[in-house]
């Protein structure tokens, strides 16, 4: 049994690896690279390049969540909300993440990739506050994955898990019905995902 646990654990973290890596190079690179080629390259690149890039990004979603899935149904958390408070806040930014790739960014991304019909612009803007969320919500989704192991400095409790869950909640409102704001410079998504990382701690510990 714990031959099997470790394996799924490996797989949970490899394509986590993957699906993050994807999400960070589109944030961080692609989006950027687009907003200044030449008209040209910038087609070329949508035609070969992004569907490349967005079946790996959406598939290392799929199995990262189908993974963690396991492992969380495997560790039984939910006998003791406030020791299991982190895995289960990363849990849930981890599956708003998971449905944002695949009910959001991926069929508005076929859109201005020409592969559906649609109204490219709107599409864009959907995919890229979806995109940001995501990157918004990956400091945090680390944190509980990691804090529910590596660290027993912080005891938190089931008003905290509550309170982060509402404000995540919030946040994914915003994906869908609001702005990227300060998260549209790739500056600006960072420094509010360590932010975001930063209030989830407080009220985790302090609530």
């Amino acid at each position: 049994m714990f031959i099997v646990d470790f394996v799924f654990r490996w797989a949970h973290v490899l394509f986590g690896i993957t699906w993050i890596g994807m999400l960070y190079y589109f944030n961080f690179v692609q989006t950027e690279y687009f907003k200044e080629a030449e008209a040209g390259a910038k087609a070329d690149a949508m035609k070969k390049l992004a569907p490349r890039a967005l079946w790996w990004f959406r598939w290392g979603a799929m199995f990262t969540f189908l993974t963690g899935f396991i492992l969380l149904m495997a560790a039984r958390p939910f006998g003791n909300m406030g020791a299991s408070a982190l895995i289960l806040m990363g849990s849930l930014t981890g599956t708003l993440m998971f449905l944002n790739v695949w009910l959001i960014i991926w069929p508005n991304q076929k859109i201005v990739l020409g592969l559906a019909e649609g109204d490219g612009p709107v599409a864009a803007a959907k995919a890229g506050l979806a995109s940001r969320t995501n990157t918004l919500f990956s400091g945090p989704m680390l944190f509980g994955m990691l804090g529910a192991k590596h660290a027993p400095f912080i005891t938190p409790s089931t008003t905290g898990l509550i309170a982060c869950a509402a404000l995540i909640l919030a946040l994914e409102a915003n994906a869908l019905f609001g702005k990227q704001g300060p998260m549209t410079k790739v500056v600006g998504v960072i420094h509010m995902s360590i932010l975001l990382t930063g209030v989830v701690w407080a009220l985790l510990a302090f609530l």
